[in-house]
Parts: structure tokens; C-alpha cells; sequence
């Protein structure tokens, strides 16, 4: 049986909290039942990338911790190490969370929302319009920038949504592979590969919440 550390747990609560009530899961309900009738669209899957000799998991929660470690052993240079969670694929909708651990030796500081890049599976940009708040895309609640600080193995996070947009299956043109986050514009990027990938298209829109602190 395997034990998902207290950490994750927390994180998983306070993303839970997050969007409980605040409108990701009446819009999903709207998407997947418009006319009220009871019966519901099955959701498309998410686009995968190719397979590995990875042991296969179940898929949590759009709010499942995170994941998807950034790459490198040990803690990177910045004192800081960003992660990503499975994407939820409910209807149109699309939802992941991403994690910012603080792996130093010394506090770190945010303020504000996440810098992101995100490129498709031959590591080439894409032409994604990254927003500061969800509004566009859903009606996710989001704290707006604020102070947060970082002690030594205390983590914060942001969520990520984007519309469904076609994806090649066979190709993977339209999806986003990689995925590089950094903690503010300015500031090293780190790569990451969300299990599912991004299906925001060639075009698309993502939308980010602010950087906010997981309860301890």
C-alpha cells in the first residue's frame, strides 16, 4: 500500500479548499449537463505522450498533489524546486496544479503569479497566451498577488487551467510536452512534464492563479 506524504496530503487539502465553492465545480457540472437533464457527456481523455517503461498509476483529482518533479537530482541552484500535478480532464476544461517547494537553506519570497513557457514535444515554443488569473477561462477563485514567504521545505502553489483544443494523437502537435515555470518573470525557469500534457492547441490560452502559500 503505498502512503502519500503529509506534505502532499496538505497541499492537496488547501487546492481542494481552493476550488471547492468558487466555481470550477459548477462550471464542470454546467459543461457536462448544460440543459440540467441529468445526463452527462463523457469526457475526453487528455492527450498522453508516448509511452514509457513507467509503472502506470491511477489518475487522482484535478487537485492531486504534485507529481511531476522538475528535472535534476537534489535541490536546484535557486533554492527552489517546482512540480506539477496529473491534469484533470472534466469535459472542456483542464486543470493541474503546480508546486513551488522551497529545498534551500534560506527563506524565499514570492509575490505574485508564476512566469511560464510551454513547448511542444520537440521542445519548440508554442504560441500560448499565459494569463495572469483564470477570468478568462473559468471562474476560479484567485487571491490576486500577495507576500508569501518560504521557509526551508515549505511549499506554495498556483493552479493552471485551459480550454480542450484538438490534439494529433500520433504526433502530439497541439500539446504541451514541457512546460518551463519559473517563481516570477526574471527568474531561472524550471522544466517540467505534466503527466497527461497541456491539450491547449497551437493557439491556446492558460490561465494561472497567484502564488499562494499550502497550509502546514
Amino acid at each position: 500500500m503505498s502512503v502519500i506524504p503529509v506534505r502532499r496530503m496538505v497541499i492537496l487539502a488547501a487546492v481542494a479548499a481552493l476550488t471547492a465553492g468558487c466555481g470550477l465545480p459548477a462550471e464542470l457540472d454546467r459543461e457536462a449537463d448544460p440543459a440540467r437533464t441529468g445526463a452527462r457527456e463523457r469526457p475526453r481523455p487528455a492527450a498522453t505522450a508516448p509511452a514509457t517503461n513507467a509503472p502506470a498509476t491511477n489518475a487522482p483529482a484535478a487537485t492531486a498533489p504534485a507529481s511531476g518533479a522538475a528535472t535534476g537530482p537534489g535541490c536546484p541552484d535557486t533554492g527552489t524546486r517546482v512540480s506539477t500535478g496529473m491534469v484533470t480532464a472534466a469535459m472542456g476544461l483542464r486543470a493541474t496544479t503546480v508546486t513551488l517547494t522551497n529545498c534551500g537553506e534560506r527563506d524565499q519570497r514570492l509575490n505574485g503569479y508564476p512566469d511560464v513557457r510551454v513547448r511542444d514535444v520537440k521542445h519548440r515554443p508554442m504560441n500560448v497566451t499565459v494569463l495572469k488569473g483564470p477570468g478568462p477561462i473559468t471562474q476560479l477563485e484567485d487571491p490576486g498577488p500577495h507576500p508569501v514567504t518560504l521557509k526551508p521545505g515549505e511549499s506554495a502553489y498556483s493552479v493552471f487551467v485551459w480550454r480542450y483544443s484538438a490534439v494529433d494523437t500520433a504526433t502530439l502537435r497541439g500539446s504541451g510536452v514541457y512546460v518551463e515555470i519559473a517563481p516570477a518573470a526574471g527568474a531561472a525557469r524550471q522544466t517540467v512534464q505534466p503527466e497527461g500534457g497541456l491539450d491547449i492547441g497551437e493557439t491556446g490560452m492558460l490561465g494561472t492563479t497567484a502564488w499562494q502559500k499550502a497550509a502546514e
